[in-house]
């Protein structure tokens, strides 16, 4: 700071500045009773301290470095006095804290006095623009500013707040995208924390702090998270949207949950999604709450929507729906009966459209198509049957076992209804996705092979979307043995991932699961793999790193990919009988 600049901020808190020095030295007879004067004027008024001075002196500590130490040491006791009074309420308090304000702003540029303003500041519910525009002029000064005065800032300047806000969501974004692509650990899985632990993470966290009690701050987040929803088509914005908003729900900021219409929604979802079950108690609030929404405020359906697009919504509403399913066939049940069912579908559906929705500002529940639920879940659920009649007949004695699969065919190709629909419906697609996931997890290994080969015509593409490939990627990953076999290979690589490969996400995940398999592939079939997989020059840096790591890997691998089997065909066992394949028995 320069001489002119310190001399006015010294002299505007009525502090004799270098100017009033400068002009003592040369007006005055005598410097040394000059600088004197101006010592015990401007120095510590406490007379019983002067004669130590000198003692100070003799052992060599000087003038400036002890009024450093207790300016130091009464900056602690000020600022821990201005918190005290911050913490009362009423007119009296504000008063006084617009006094300090006034007297101390001026020297705000001191470093050494700064935190005493800031303090201030900071304890000053409502801060006057000629204070706020300094503020934001200097950007050290912006810097060393609080988030409680920021955020009277920020109310005003978008652009700002916009900028604080960016780097978290990328942060946020990021740290979702490096879970469902981490190669290195497979013990993370997407799904896994509960609600309440992942709106414990840092970005929430933070986003939380910053818009404090703000309605208008809170609004200007939910807007970003629309736009880049918008904008990118990432269903993680959604995730953010509803984490934000029951972090808020538990700080209990009422000012903002009591004016969001979506808390109650939301806080009954996540209720539901923390305890993996919507009761009927549960599926009466929710139905109540899409049915009440009145004329005039259909606009809610879009927040609606994107919190009912959330990947862990969904993940909750289909997994129920497998349950159900379950259920139904246990029970002999009809879906179209089953009214907890028709509620999933129909917020699943709400869900899919939160894009299209806020893209084409017409707020309108899509209608659930009626032949989803009486075509599309029967064929599923048939399939169902199928796995568990095979699955009962293996259990059976041989002879008891071939008269069974002589009846019915309980492994032959899928019910038109099943590909059909999930061409044509989102629902239907992700319905399809998590039977597959079902089938995975039970290792069936007779029903991946059915299902897997329509998942690519899964209605826009949704079987390659991240939180599905991670799940399924993680579930392959336990049935390693199945890759020894070719027709298990076909099925999954050659009809399912190879109609993906053009979208860069896919090679990722693909990638990741050769990484823990490619020592039980065949030689031919893993060769073939690296060659589909070779990185191009569209391809991220990612793709083309983590290639070359895999690459590196299957190199130096202890357990080198299983041989093609060499068969000589004038070999006296090429007369025996082949056994009847698997898939039909």
């Amino acid at each position: 700071m320069t001489s002119n600049k310190q001399d006015f901020v010294l002299e505007a808190a009525g502090i004799n500045g270098p100017n009033y020095l400068k002009h003592a030295l040369t007006s005055c007879i005598d410097p040394l009773k000059a600088i004197e004067q101006f010592q015990v004027t401007n120095g510590i008024l406490l007379p019983s301290l002067r004669p130590m001075l000198p003692l100070l002196d003799l052992h060599g500590v000087r003038r400036l470095d002890f009024h450093m130490s207790v300016v130091e040491e009464l900056r602690e006791k000020m600022v821990s006095h201005i918190n005290e009074i911050g913490k009362s309420e009423g007119k009296e308090r504000d008063q006084k804290l617009k006094e300090l304000l006034l007297r101390t702003f001026p020297v705000i540029k001191v470093k050494a006095l700064r935190p005493i303003v800031m303090a201030i500041l900071k304890n000053t519910p409502h801060i006057e623009d000629q204070y706020l525009k300094v503020l934001v002029r200097d950007r050290d000064l912006y810097n060393d500013t609080d988030t409680e005065v920021k955020r009277q800032i920020w109310k005003d300047n978008q652009s700002l707040f916009g900028d604080e806000v960016s780097p978290l969501l990328s942060q946020y974004i990021s740290e979702k995208e490096n879970i469902l692509f981490d190669h290195t650990n497979m013990n993370v899985q997407f799904f896994g924390p509960s609600p309440k632990m992942r709106r414990q993470g840092e970005v929430v966290q933070k986003l939380a702090h910053m818009i404090g009690n703000s309605v208008k701050l809170y609004d200007m987040v939910l807007q970003f998270l629309r736009t880049l929803f918008l904008r990118t088509r990432n269903v993680h914005y959604c995730t953010l949207r509803a984490e934000l908003l029951m972090a808020l729900h538990d700080m209990e900021v009422q000012d903002i949950i009591s004016v969001d219409p979506c808390h109650k929604f939301t806080w009954c979802l996540d209720a539901c999604v923390r305890e993996k079950n919507v009761d009927i108690k549960r599926s009466r609030e929710l139905q109540g709450f899409l049915d009440n929404v009145k004329r005039g405020q259909e606009q809610v359906l879009g927040d609606l929507s994107m919190t009912l697009c959330d990947p862990y919504a969904v993940n909750f509403l289909a997994n129920s729906a497998i349950k159900i399913f379950q259920h139904l066939i246990h029970n002999e049940g009809m879906s179209r009966d089953n009214p907890v069912l028709i509620l999933l579908l129909r917020m699943l559906s709400l869900g899919l459209s939160a894009w299209q929705m806020i893209d084409s500002q017409e707020f309108r529940e899509p209608k659930l198509d009626g032949q989803i639920v009486t075509k599309f879940v029967p064929a599923l659920m048939s399939l169902m049957v199928d796995d568990q009649v095979r699955n009962l007949s293996t259990k059976l004695p041989p002879d008891e076992r071939e008269a069974a699969i002589t009846v019915i065919e309980h492994s032959g190709p899928l019910p038109d209804a099943v590909e059909a629909y999930l061409q044509d419906s989102a629902a239907a697609s992700i319905l399809a996705m998590y039977y597959t996931l079902h089938v995975a997890k039970i290792k069936d290994r007779v029903a991946l092979l059915r299902i897997l080969p329509v998942l690519a015509n899964c209605k826009d593409d949704k079987a390659f979307d991240d939180p599905f490939l991670h799940s399924l990627v993680s579930l392959l990953i336990h049935n390693i043995e199945e890759f020894q076999a070719e027709d298990f290979c076909t099925a999954l690589f050659d009809e399912f991932f190879f109609a993906g490969l053009s979208r860069d996400n896919v090679n990722r995940h693909v990638l990741k699961l050769l990484w823990y398999i490619h020592h039980k592939l065949p030689a031919t079939r893993l060769d073939t793999l690296l060659k589909a997989l070779q990185p191009t020059h569209q391809h991220s840096d990612k793709v083309h790193a983590l290639f070359k790591l895999l690459k590196e890997k299957i190199n130096s691998t202890e357990e080198p990919p299983m041989p093609e089997l060499d068969i000589d065909l004038n070999s006296p066992l090429m007369s025996v009988p082949t056994p009847a394949p698997y898939h039909n028995i």
